[in-house]
């Protein structure tokens, strides 16, 4: 008896095969589903059914449960887009006193996709041992479209620059253009040094230069703030050395000065000077000399009365 019609099913739909007259063999050229198999099922495939039916009208059908044929039944469809990598924290160049920061990304892949794949996750901090989504410190959470995940370092970080760098797969192999971020970590607060004045000091013009010194070796350059009975003097320039003055004008009485220098991380240092200003002469009220007159070669007595404001 002869073949009448030979079609397939494949995600739903019935396409019907042509006769090949050279090789006597039924074949369609089919387009293959949009979306990736791996979620279709657990084998990861969409099943294929096949259904032949001769001139009689008698059907054979075979499908991906069938004893002989079946693993010949399953259709494995691959996405080709690649997942993507977020690194939200650290920033980018960032300056940090932390030496233990929370490395913050976001893995997704897209819509419809095979998904992340997890496993295949390996975060590098200067091209060190890998970390998994399983490696002590890694927290992992399931979110649409993938997973937002933080790392904390088990080790405190040396200060200086550091490079992370990940890597993911998604679930059909496409692998994600790495990230990589570069950050560096100061725990060490700048150096501060105030040449003039000294504390407690007095003069009695009100005419006042500070200088000093300052210098970070890790994050470099390092601002400074000087406040003069808590009103901020403005912009202080720093020399390549470290360098900087300032002219202040003091007001009459004790005056305090706060010195503040802060580098790129954040980190401070503070120097307090206290220093009086007193522009008012002193004034001699009385004078007494006892006993006057005085005999040759006899001592006396100065009694000087002196009142200063």
């Amino acid at each position: 008896m002869a073949v009448d019609t030979v079609r397939a099913k494949i995600n739903g739909t019935w396409v019907t095969l042509t006769k090949n007259q050279s090789t006597g063999k039924y074949e369609g050229t089919i387009a293959a589903p949009n979306i990736t198999s791996f979620n279709v099922n657990a084998g990861h495939y969409y099943p294929v059914t096949i259904e032949a039916k001769d001139l009689a009208g008698n059907i054979t059908t075979v499908d991906d449960t069938d004893s002989s044929l079946g693993g010949q039944l399953k259709l494995f469809v691959k996405e080709t887009t690649k997942p993507t990598i977020t690194i939200t924290t650290p920033a980018a160049s960032a300056f940090l006193s932390n030496n233990t920061p929370a490395i913050t990304f976001r893995l997704r892949d897209e819509t419809n996709g095979s998904g992340v794949k997890i496993s295949s996750l390996q975060l590098k901090i200067d091209g060190g041992t890998a970390i998994t989504n399983t490696s002590p410190g890694m927290s992992v959470t399931t979110v649409s479209g993938g997973y937002d995940c933080t790392y904390t370092p088990q080790t405190p970080l040396s200060d200086g620059s550091h490079t992370i760098t990940i890597n993911v797969q998604d679930n059909d192999s496409n692998a994600a253009t790495q990230a990589s971020r570069t950050f560096t970590v100061d725990t060490v607060p700048p150096t501060l040094t105030i040449t003039n004045p000294a504390d407690n000091s007095w003069q009695n013009t009100s005419s006042l230069t500070v200088t000093g010194n300052t210098n970070d070796e890790t994050s470099s350059p390092v601002t400074v703030t000087i406040k003069l009975n808590n009103v901020d003097q403005g912009t202080i320039t720093i020399d390549t050395e470290g360098n900087f003055s300032k002219n202040l004008t003091l007001v009459e009485g004790a005056n305090t000065i706060a010195v503040t220098a802060t580098d790129r991380a954040g980190k401070t240092t503070s120097i307090i000077r206290t220093v009086n200003l007193d522009t008012s002469a002193p004034v001699v009220t009385a004078v007494t000399i006892n006993p006057n007159p005085v005999n040759v070669g006899q001592s006396y007595t100065i009694t000087v009365d002196v009142t200063d404001a």
